[in-house]
This record gives structure tokens, C-alpha cells and sequence, in this order.
């Protein structure tokens, strides 16, 4: 009665263990494979490839334990058995993959690599595939107790096998910590993720001394779990991490509420008062200051100068819904520094063309006048000479005066019409018999001002050059955003083109040479481009592009 009693207690208590390792084995089986049903939710496309290879082949070592379980003859297990050995050992590939393009390292792309990867996988398949021929990786052994099953008894080459690949992926790991060290973000749950890895080495050593587990190898589970780890303590911060850490310059990564959610260690450098659950304004207020703004510039005080960042906010999401932004600052300071510094320069400017106007015109203006009293008393040479310089100083002066305001950055811009402006220009420019004809109409963005200078500079570049019967046509250029001004004058040759639009260039004897600057300057104030070729009728053709085109 008592070995009767012994032996169903050993029934039930065999049966309630092996349905616990087919249970163990197969749960972590479907869920690696549920896993990859949410794996769409990942944008990146390498970082979505490597985790479901390593989930795919993760939930494929757990399956073949199971059918290695419930197989019914030996033969049947031993395939099951072969089948996972190499599926296990594949699964160290995906996880490197997914380490590399994750990190932002191009490992994973390199050929070398690659190569050396697949020559790996395929020597070490063939020493386990050829294991019924030197007995050297494991032993197999049909025992019946706690139940029947196959009894593995790892030997030399699995250990060092083994050993290889959790080498292999601690490297993986190695890349994680690193990053996630970079960003700031908490290592807790990954370092227990890693521990997960370590315990079924535990298990298996423990089965060789514990009747309660088998003697069988537990990696798979190990493995399966750390992948649907992976995917469920990284799903969320995929973007917030990668974001954070993909950058040089200070990111930050809010939530949906504006809230710190992430933030690498550049923009803790910068703001030490940074903590993650904060409100963004409460912790930078500067911040939340340059984004309210059209220049989203920060200015902020470090060590002996001051420094400028750029403050950009990025939307981002892991599926269809909205998680936060990514709030980048850029160092301008050096930008800054040159426009500030510019600013003076184009001050100074300004106020020394007005000085020099000024205190060149009064002198100018008496001397005209005595040259005038001079010439009713005499008619001579010498007094015309002297009246045509004073001229040419007059028209000097006020083109260097039109140089050093045309370049100014402007700050505002109107709708205008070319058609319109055109014939403004035209009726006060002296014209003589110079005809003008409006191809066709263009409206854009521009300062009328500045361009009605821009045109009447280039007309009398036309006539100065083409003739006072000189044809002039104006139009909108037909392949892209921006107009001409074209004429049927002399042309300029092709050696001079790149010329033409330096200062004190000119062909004409009594011409100040700044008239082609100014336009240039005038275009550049503008952020368009100017290019000079020739005309149909054999003149010159100015194509001005880059234009803001308006509806």
C-alpha cells in the first residue's frame, strides 16, 4: 500500500513538474511572439528588423524546448534539441544588430563584421551538429524520473561555447549602458534586465544537484524573457532615449503635459536645476521663454562670456498618438558674436557715409557755387573741367552713400508687383529713346524701395551701356521663382562677368562704378541670387532668383 502511495505521489508530483517546464517554456515562447505584433510601433527600420530577429529567434529556442518536452521518442527530441542549439546561438546576431542601430553605430552595416559574424555562426553549428561524432558539446540520456524525459549533460565545448556568447553579449550591453549612461536615464531596470540573462546558468547548474529541476539547459527562457524585457522597459524611451542620446547638442525630451521626461548629459551640463517629472518652465523658465519667441534664442551666462543657443521643439511619437517633443538648443554663439559685430560695423558705416555726405557736400556745394560766378566772368576750358570733376564727385557720393545703406539687412518685405514697379522706375529714369517692354508679370515679397533701386540701376546700366535707343525687356523667369532684366545692348563679354558686380567696376569713362555693387548688395539684403548671361538680342541678361513668390 505504501510503495502504491509512493509511486502515484511520485506520478502526480513528476506530472505537476514536467507540465511546469512545458508551461515555462511555452509561455516564454508566445510571449516573444506576441511581442512582435507591437513591434510596428517602432519607426526606426533597423531598430524594428533586430528586435524581431532577436524575438523571433528568442520565442523559436523556447518552442523547441517545448517539442524537445513533449516529443515522444528520442529521436524525435534529439532533433528538437539540435534545432534549438542553433536557434539559441543565431539569437546572438539580432541582439548585436539591435545594439548597434539603436546606439546610432553603423556595426551592424559594416561587411567585415558581417562576414566574421556568419564564418562564427557556421563553425560553431557544425561543432554542435557533429556532436554524435566526438561526444565533446553534450551527452543525451533517457531517464524516467521525475518523469521521462531526455537528460542533457553539457560538456566542455558548450561551456566555452556559451562563454563566448554571453561575451558577445555583454559587448551589446556595453553599448546600451553607454548610451544610457550619455542621456542620464536610469540603468536600474536594464542591470535587472541583464541579471535575468545570468539565471539560467544558475538553473542549469543547480539541475545537476536538485531533483526538482531537470537536467536540461534553461537559457531559453533567460533569453526569451531579457528580449520581451527589452521591448517592454524600452518601447516607451525608444524615442525619448534615442533622441536624446543621437545628439551633440543639449536635448531635452518633454511629455505631453511639457514635463521632463528625458534629457542627455550636455543639457545637464547646461542646466544643472534639469529633473526629470518637472515642468519645463519651472525648471528652465529661459527655455520655455525662447520657444514663446520669434527668435527662439536663449542667451545664457557661462563661465566668462556669454553663450546663445537656438531653441527648437520637435514633435515625436512611437505610434499614432503624440508622446512629447524634443526640445534641441544649438550653440550660435559664434553666429551671434558675427551678426552682433556686423550690426556695429553696418552702424559705423552708416554714420561715416553720413559724416562724409555731409562734410563733403558743403564744400562741394560752395565750390559749385564760386565754379558758377567763376563762369559768367570766363568761358574757358579749365572752369568746364573743374565743373564736370565737382559732378562726378557729387554722383560718387551719393552712389558710396547708396552702397553702404543698400546692404542692410532688411527687416520687413511687402507684396509687390514687378509689372507695377517696372514702370515706376521707368518714368524717373532718363530714358531718352530707350524703349521697355513687360514680358510678363510676377508678385513677390520684396522691399519696393530697395527694389525700385535695384531696377533703376540696372536700366541705367542698360542705357549707359547699350545706347541711348537701347530695348529693354522685363519679365518672370519661366523655370523658376525669380525675374529678368534683359536688353539688346553691346553685352559684356565673358571674361568680365565675374566682375561686374564689384565695386568701381565699369566700362564707361565718366561711370563711379558702383551701380552693378549696389545692385548686388540690394539682391544679397534680400537672401536672392543674381547671375548674369546673355540675352536673345546679344545683350546682357540680369536673372535675379530666390524670390518669395506670393499667391
Amino acid at each position: 500500500m505504501n510503495i502504491l502511495l509512493i509511486s502515484l505521489t511520485n506520478l502526480v508530483s513528476g506530472n505537476i513538474l514536467y507540465t511546469a517546464h512545458v508551461l515555462a517554456f511555452g509561455t516564454a515562447a508566445v510571449l516573444c511572439f506576441v511581442m512582435l505584433t507591437r513591434t510596428s510601433r517602432i519607426d526606426d527600420p533597423e531598430i524594428r528588423r533586430g528586435l524581431v530577429a532577436l524575438l523571433l529567434t528568442s520565442g523559436g529556442w523556447a518552442s523547441a524546448h517545448v517539442a524537445f518536452l513533449v516529443m515522444p521518442t528520442v529521436e524525435l527530441k534529439l532533433l528538437f534539441y539540435y534545432v534549438g542549439l542553433v536557434i539559441g546561438l543565431s539569437a546572438v546576431g539580432p541582439w548585436l544588430y539591435f545594439c548597434s542601430a539603436y546606439t546610432g553605430r553603423s556595426l551592424h552595416r559594416e561587411p567585415v563584421f558581417r562576414r566574421l559574424a556568419v564564418g562564427v555562426f557556421l563553425l560553431i553549428v557544425a561543432v554542435k551538429l557533429t556532436n554524435p561524432l566526438h561526444q565533446f558539446y553534450f551527452q543525451a540520456e533517457l531517464v524516467t524520473t521525475p518523469f521521462q524525459y531526455l537528460a542533457v549533460q553539457s560538456h566542455l565545448l558548450h561551456w566555452l561555447v556559451m562563454g563566448l556568447t554571453y561575451v558577445l553579449a555583454s559587448i551589446g550591453y556595453f553599448m546600451l549602458l553607454e548610451l544610457l549612461w550619455e542621456v542620464g536615464h536610469d540603468t536600474k531596470p536594464f542591470v535587472g534586465l541583464v541579471g535575468v540573462t545570468g539565471l539560467p546558468v544558475i538553473l542549469d547548474i543547480t539541475a545537476l544537484t536538485t531533483p526538482g529541476l531537470i537536467n536540461i539547459t534553461y537559457e531559453p527562457i533567460g533569453v526569451a524573457a531579457f528580449a520581451v524585457g527589452v521591448f517592454f522597459v524600452f518601447l516607451e524611451d525608444f524615442q525619448t532615449i534615442r533622441v536624446a542620446g543621437e545628439s551633440d547638442d543639449p536635448v531635452i525630451v518633454l511629455d505631453a503635459e511639457h514635463r521632463v521626461r528625458d534629457y542627455n548629459t550636455q543639457a545637464r551640463e547646461l542646466f544643472p536645476a534639469l529633473e526629470s517629472g518637472a515642468r519645463l518652465s519651472e525648471v528652465v523658465p529661459e527655455v520655455t521663454t525662447a520657444l514663446n519667441t520669434d527668435e527662439s534664442v536663449v542667451e545664457l551666462s557661462r563661465e566668462s562670456s556669454p553663450r546663445y543657443y537656438q531653441v527648437s521643439a520637435n514633435p515625436f511619437t512611437t505610434d499614432k498618438s503624440q508622446l512629447g517633443e524634443a526640445i534641441t538648443l544649438t550653440d550660435i554663439t559664434e553666429r551671434e558674436q558675427y551678426r552682433a559685430e556686423l550690426e556695429r560695423q553696418n552702424e559705423r558705416l552708416e554714420q561715416f557715409a553720413s559724416m562724409v555726405s555731409h562734410d563733403l557736400r558743403s564744400p562741394l556745394t560752395v565750390a559749385a557755387g564760386h565754379l558758377e560766378f567763376a563762369r559768367q566772368e570766363y568761358d574757358s576750358e579749365d572752369l568746364e573741367a573743374t565743373k564736370n570733376a565737382l559732378t562726378r564727385m557729387e554722383a560718387l557720393i551719393e552712389d558710396l552713400l547708396g552702397l553702404a545703406r543698400q546692404g542692410q539687412p532688411i527687416d520687413e518685405t511687402d507684396q509687390v508687383s514687378l509689372s507695377a514697379v517696372t514702370h515706376q522706375c521707368w518714368e524717373v529714369v532718363d530714358t531718352s529713346e530707350a524703349t521697355l517692354t513687360v514680358d510678363s508679370d510676377l508678385t513677390f515679397m520684396a522691399d519696393p524701395a530697395r527694389l525700385q533701386q535695384l531696377l533703376e540701376n540696372l536700366f541705367r546700366n542698360a542705357i549707359d551701356h547699350g545706347g541711348d535707343d537701347v530695348r529693354i525687356r522685363v519679365g518672370a523667369l519661366a523655370d523658376q521663382p525669380g525675374f529678368y532684366i534683359a536688353d539688346d545692348g553691346p553685352g559684356i563679354p565673358d571674361e568680365e562677368k565675374d566682375d561686374v558686380f564689384g565695386s568701381g567696376y565699369s566700362t564707361d569713362a565718366d561711370g563711379t562704378g558702383f551701380g552693378l555693387a549696389i545692385v548686388s548688395e540690394i539682391v544679397d539684403a534680400h537672401d536672392w541670387q543674381i547671375h548674369l548671361t546673355d540675352s536673345a538680342d546679344g545683350g546682357a541678361r540680369f536673372e535675379v532668383t530666390g524670390v518669395e513668390i506670393s499667391e
